[in-house]
């Protein structure tokens, strides 16, 4: 019995299919094949913004594919989060989260449209943002010492100026409050730049913010640094103590950003971006562009984004309920 020319023809054909699918499969998946997208959940311009865009390049060059940045600021992070986890988990979609996006939202939040553990898969920690308590010029202040006496003095006296409720800066506020024992007045600002403006012209006595956005205004005498709410203090501003060294043992609070997936990423991808992700955050240029900017880098594998979420998860939760921290 012989073919007919379609049997032979369909015979050929699955034959080709086999050989081509061989050699890829023995290679097993190419990812990546085009490129990545890194969601920022910040607008454009700030150090976050910076940060993302230097871990792209760097993450492009390991890749072979380019890694690009696109901006989804809005509400807290909650956008962009929400966006990358539902998003497909075949690696071309990430986030660089923050400890606002991982402990802070779940913490004063209802009805989150993600879960900082379940949604995703986390890849590494980068670096570290270290806050400060900064105080208008004129206020008669020189150390923590002194702004906790004239408050213990006259409670509800000072106003301290943040970026937002709920924010990490208005985390940091509560925490002091709670740790030296005083009452102040919260009053929020939408962003870093209105919040220190009312600062310099006596809007507010103190405030807490970020070292990136403070530093300028602390150079310029436009503000001055109190105490850094760091562990240890900063290379940026070396004669400024910690507030654990004011009398304060223990006391640390900071925001921190990480590299993450969509939960349930293949496991040879996942093991590809971390591998790429620690190359890059560990690179000396890379860590001396961080410090430029004010950041702390801070290396972590994809376990330890998941043990610090677990752990200061709780901890922010009991901050939030202690001082009625709620974002509707």
């Amino acid at each position: 019995m012989t073919a007919t020319p379609t049997k032979l023809f369909l015979a050929c054909a699955g034959l080709a299919a086999v050989l081509a699918a061989a050699p890829a499969a023995a290679q097993g998946p190419s990812y990546p094949d085009h490129p990545v997208r890194l969601v920022v959940p910040f607008a454009a311009g700030g150090a976050t913004d910076v940060l993302g865009r230097l871990l792209a390049v760097g993450l492009g060059e390991k890749l072979g594919q380019s890694v690009v940045v696109e901006n989804k600021p809005g509400a807290s992070t909650v956008i962009g989060a929400t966006q990358v986890a539902k998003a497909a988990p075949d690696g071309y979609t990430l986030l660089l989260a923050a400890s606002t996006t991982l402990t802070l939202n779940p913490a004063i939040r209802q009805g989150l449209a993600y879960d900082p553990v379940k949604s995703f898969t986390p890849l590494g920690l980068v670096a570290d943002m270290s806050l400060v308590l900064v105080a208008n010029p004129e206020v008669p202040v020189s150390s923590l010492k002194d702004l906790v006496t004239q408050a213990k003095a006259s409670p509800d006296k000072f106003s301290y100026g943040s970026f937002g409720a709920g924010s990490s800066v208005h985390f940091g506020g509560e925490m002091l409050k709670a740790a030296t024992g005083t009452r102040m007045v919260h009053v929020p600002f939408n962003g870093s730049a209105p919040s220190l403006t009312a600062l310099a012209g006596g809007q507010v006595q103190v405030a807490v913010d970020t070292v990136v956005a403070s530093l300028p205004l602390i150079k310029g005498g436009k503000i001055k640094p109190l105490a850094v709410l760091s562990a240890q203090r900063l290379p940026a501003l070396p004669q400024v103590p910690t507030v654990a060294e004011s009398g304060y043992p223990g006391f640390q609070m900071g925001t921190w950003f990480a590299l993450m997936a969509p939960a349930g990423l293949p496991a040879p991808v996942q093991q590809k971006l971390e591998k790429a992700l620690a190359e890059v955050a560990n690179a000396p240029a890379t860590k001396a562009r961080m410090v430029e900017l004010g950041l702390t880098p801070a290396y972590g594998n994809g376990a330890a984004v998941r043990a610090r979420v677990e752990k200061e998860l709780p901890e922010m939760r009991a901050v939030a309920a202690r001082a009625d921290i709620r974002v509707e």
